[in-house]
């Protein structure tokens, strides 16, 4: 006589054949995020400058020599002045000149000598002054001048402190017109998916001009960026 299928056996039976049901997924808590922005300016401490020489020669070795020394006159002017020096550039090449006839060729026309370096001055009130003695000492080009901050850190700081603070600004904002309360800070990310502080500097025109030249340094403004994410916690 054969015993009746254990209960228990029956049972799991009935389960595996059972359709499964998937339970409810648990609905995501809401979140706000905001993008803060703030802007610093701040005095700059220190300039950067280059100049160029440039010459002219029959031969390679005589507009190179030229050139080196009238080069040479533009570093020992900037060591005067406690400025950092490097050269970023030094060229030289030969020039052709055109000649008349029906094929347009060019003819060799010498040598072209060109020495770049690049400035970095504390003294801003001397910069004008550095600059006219370069011209006077054989320099013929300058430029990229521009201004900036020797330790930059506590600008950052500061540009970055108030970009949270914008972006609590609006994330507030934002929930009270929602109707909602902002719960814990999720995250905040600086910089806020792209680059970091952004330095622009503002300055009057420069005109070469005895004994100096006039220069302007005004402000250096440092921008900062921060992206905030907050939990929603229901309404107030």
């Amino acid at each position: 006589m054969r015993r009746p299928a254990a209960p228990t056996l029956a049972l799991l039976a009935w389960a595996l054949a059972a359709p499964v049901l998937a339970a409810p997924a648990a609905a995501e808590e809401g979140r706000i995020t905001v993008v803060g922005r703030a802007s610093v300016e701040a005095v700059p401490d220190y300039a950067t400058v280059e100049i160029a020489v440039e010459s002219r020669g029959p031969t390679a070795a005589a507009a190179l020599d030229q050139n080196s020394a009238a080069a040479q006159k533009v570093i020992a002017f900037a060591k005067e002045f406690d400025a950092e020096v490097s050269t970023t550039a030094v060229v030289l090449q030969p020039v052709t000149r055109p000649v008349r006839d029906a094929r347009g060729q060019e003819a060799p026309d010498g040598y072209r000598a060109l020495n770049v370096v690049h400035i970095r001055l504390k003294a801003l009130a001397r910069l004008g002054e550095l600059m006219r003695r370069s011209l006077d000492g054989g320099a013929d080009r300058i430029g990229g001048v521009s201004f900036g901050l020797l330790d930059p850190a506590r600008t950052e700081d500061e540009a970055r402190a108030a970009a949270v603070r914008d972006a609590i600004r609006q994330a507030r904002g934002l929930a009270e017109a929602a109707g909602v309360r902002l719960g814990a800070v999720e995250r905040i990310v600086s910089p806020a998916r792209t680059e970091g502080a952004v330095y622009a500097s503002r300055t009057l025109a420069a005109k070469a001009r005895a004994p100096s030249v006039p220069l302007e340094a005004g402000t250096v403004t440092v921008e900062a960026a921060v992206e905030a994410t907050w939990r929603i916690a229901g309404a107030p």
